[in-house]
């Protein structure tokens, strides 16, 4: 259970660190390398893209972010983004 709570409070802490909202410039590793982008729409429930259920909750949203330099579009979940400068 302690691990649970961890978790959890784990998790509150991710929403309340990175609050990344529609608008904002971010960047992630992917696995081209380093990718900027501006984030278009925040999941906080299951999606399904690109063929897959992504599982995202209130308490851990997905991020869909367009790339600046090629127009792709990711989904990402917050603690592999980081605000942009």
């Amino acid at each position: 259970m302690a691990d649970f709570e961890a978790i959890s409070a784990r998790n509150r802490l991710s929403i309340a660190y990175f609050g990344f909202k529609v608008g904002d410039e971010v960047t992630w590793n992917s696995e081209v390398g380093h990718v900027s982008g501006t984030i278009i729409k925040v999941h906080t429930a299951d999606f399904d893209y690109k063929g897959y259920t992504h599982h995202a909750i209130e308490e851990e949203p997905q991020y869909e972010i367009k790339s600046s330099k090629t127009n792709y579009i990711a989904a990402n979940i917050g603690k592999t983004l980081k605000k942009k400068p």
